[in-house]
């Protein structure tokens, strides 16, 4: 009897367990109740899609170079004695920079000045004896042909001295091109000679360049020529300055293409305020604004790419909408791309996407932060 008592107390002890909430059974496994989690976002966070100008034009690929530049050349043919610069180093209009051996050169001035001498004094004595014998003429005591003779005379001692003299200025000026001046304000960018080094005519002894007078000479494709214009602004980068834009325009168009590339040359001044590199013969590609078009215009760092499809996260409402995009061109001034599809003016997408966002999420704005105005305590 006291058997039974004890059990019936404990099945009453575990039915009064299982109506106070006790453990029910388990559910079935993956089957979790978990609600979606919510994307809070603050303005900072999204773009609002606006109609842009987009432009656009024919690329355009070339080096900078100095618009003033001499290639300084031997115009005598003699021996170098001694080279006054080095490669980077400035100069001034009319500074030494090569001087040439003027041995030979100052002999044959010496021999053009002795001739001119003489011819000058063989000059005069003919002149005398012409007028010795006009005056001998006069009064018939000398014949006709033996004035005619003395003139003779005094004209080839005329010519004589006119060939002298012009024998004399070209010996001076050899001998003032044996030494090699600076033709204007710069830097020597290429020393071709050394002390010793023979100069035939036409060497070329060292190249004088202006880095203040920079421009991009560049090369546009000849069937895209017919869009360029003087006056054309260009965007462009050079290679060695990274990311730094660059601004030109159009200065001149060559009127004739290339025979080998078929390309044509399009000579292109700096603009703005971007300082203008000083380094000759760096490489530089860009794009001439020859037409400006309204487009949407989007940042690519906004943009998802997956495999061929390329989309962004647009914000409808309180949820985010996977948008599919059809992209253009990319604008070779800002670096956004066109967006012909998926997307239109006034839409707000996320600025910086990640990979753990889920189409139909649920999105909640941060309230924008107001900066207090009262002032700190002091002391605490």
């Amino acid at each position: 009897m006291l058997r039974k008592t004890i059990l019936v107390l404990a099945l009453a002890t575990a039915l009064g367990a299982c109506s106070k909430g006790g453990p029910g059974p388990a559910k079935a496994d993956g089957q979790k109740d978990s609600k979606p989690v919510s994307l809070l976002v603050s303005q900072e966070d999204l773009l609002t899609i606006q109609s842009n100008a987009m432009v656009s034009g024919p690329a355009i690929t070339g080096s900078i170079l100095p618009e003033r530049r001499a290639d300084l050349r031997a115009e005598v043919s003699a021996i170098v004695l001694q080279v006054l610069k080095e490669n980077g180093e400035p100069v001034h209009k009319g500074d030494v920079l090569v001087k040439l051996d003027e041995t030979s050169i100052r002999d044959s001035l010496l021999s053009a000045q002795e001739a001119v001498r003489a011819s000058s004094q063989a000059l005069d004595q003919s002149s005398r004896a012409l007028e010795r014998l006009k005056t001998l003429r006069a009064s018939g005591m000398t014949s006709q042909q033996a004035l005619d003779d003395a003139e003779v005379r005094r004209n080839n001692a005329q010519s004589d001295l006119s060939a002298a003299r012009a024998r004399e200025v070209s010996a001076r000026q050899m001998l003032g091109r044996t030494v090699v001046r600076a033709p204007f304000d710069g830097i020597v960018s290429d020393r071709k000679v050394s002390n010793g080094d023979t100069a035939a005519i036409g060497k070329e002894l060292l190249k004088v360049i202006d880095p203040t007078s920079m421009r991009f000479e560049g090369q546009v494709s000849a069937d895209r020529i017919s869009q360029v214009k003087v006056g054309q602004p260009v965007a462009f980068r050079i290679n060695g300055y990274g990311d730094q834009a660059f601004n030109g325009i159009v200065k001149r168009v060559d009127p004739s293409a290339n025979d080998v590339t078929r390309q044509v040359q399009v000579l292109v001044n700096f603009t703005g305020e971007s300082a203008k590199p000083r380094v000759s013969g760096l490489y530089a590609e860009g794009r001439i604004d020859s037409e400006t078009t309204a487009a949407l215009m989007l940042q690519e760092s906004a943009m998802v790419r997956s495999g061929d499809k390329t989309y962004a996260w647009r914000l409808d409402g309180k949820k985010l909408a996977k948008a599919d995009l059809t992209v253009g061109a990319r604008d070779q001034r800002t670096g956004k791309y066109e967006i012909r599809g998926g997307l239109k003016a006034g839409d707000a997408v996320l600025r910086n996407p990640n990979s753990s966002l889920k189409d139909g999420q649920t999105v909640e704005l941060a309230a924008p932060k107001v900066a207090s105005a009262t002032p700190p305590v002091q002391g605490k």
